[in-house]
This record gives structure tokens, sequence and C-alpha cells, in this order.
């Protein structure tokens, strides 16, 4: 096996000096270029995740950051349920019977939401567990809701 000259080797002391005495030169003469571009660049990232963000859980982005942590998807559909039983009670042909509902269905979403934020400090197996059963209670009343919607 043939021993490398020390030409071959990779970086060495030397070269590395050399890289930052030469870094210390072009950067700050690219830099004021780069540097506005970088951050319309960061921007638009950003604003596209978001965007992304906010599809992926069927809310507005202006709402998004009402929505966070492992139980953001949960906490949106809660929302969600929340709009539609209010939307329900408000209706013209709303009865005893669907108000009381949309009332007992409130006190449920609250307590689904302290649950879904409880859970956040739960361990991995704990919250999985609390998070489908939510996910179930939510199934219930969506099917609840749209009963009595007529769909």
């Amino acid at each position: 096996m043939a021993r490398k000259k020390p030409a071959e080797k990779g970086l060495t002391p030397k070269k590395a000096r050399n890289a930052v005495s030469v870094a210390k030169v072009v950067v700050p003469a690219v830099a004021p270029v780069l540097a506005p571009v970088a951050i319309k660049a960061a921007g638009a990232a950003r604003e596209a995740y978001d965007r992304y963000q906010a599809r992926k859980l069927g809310v507005p982005v202006e709402r998004l950051s009402e929505f966070t942590g492992r139980g953001a998807g949960l906490l949106a559909r809660i929302a969600g349920v929340s709009e539609a039983v209010t939307e329900l009670i408000e209706a013209p042909r709303a009865d005893n019977e669907t108000i009381k509902f949309g009332a007992d269905a409130r006190a449920t979403l609250q307590q689904l939401t302290a649950a879904v934020r409880a859970a956040e400090r739960m361990p991995s197996s704990r919250r999985r567990a609390a998070h489908q059963a939510v996910a179930r209670e939510l199934e219930r009343l969506e099917t609840e809701i749209l009963r009595r919607l007529g769909v």
C-alpha cells in the first residue's frame, strides 16, 4: 500500500488557516449583497411552511398559532366542531333539544380541549391513548351534529 504524499492529505492546519484568511476577506465583501436575499428567502420559506401547516390542519393561516404541539390537529378539530355547534344552536330551526345538545357539546368540547392540552406533558404512550380517546369522542360529536343537520 502506497503512502500518501503530504500534498495529497486532506485538510491540514495550514490549509485551514488559509481558508479562514480568505473567508475573512471574501465574506465581508459578499455579505451585504447576499444578506437581503437570504432574509427574503427565509421569509418566503417560513410563509410557505405556515400555509402548508394551516392547510394540513384545515384552519386559516391567521389562526395557526392557536393550534400548536402534538395535539394541534385535535385542537383544530375541536375548534371546528365548536363552530359547528354554535351554528347549529343559532339556526332559526333550533329547538330546545338542539339547544340542550349544544350546551352539553360545548361542555364536552371544553373538557376535550383540557385533555389535549394536559396530554402534551404526558409520556408518549399515555398521550397517544388520550389523543385516541379524544378523537373517538370528537367522531361521536361530529356524527351527531351531521345527523341534526340532516346530512
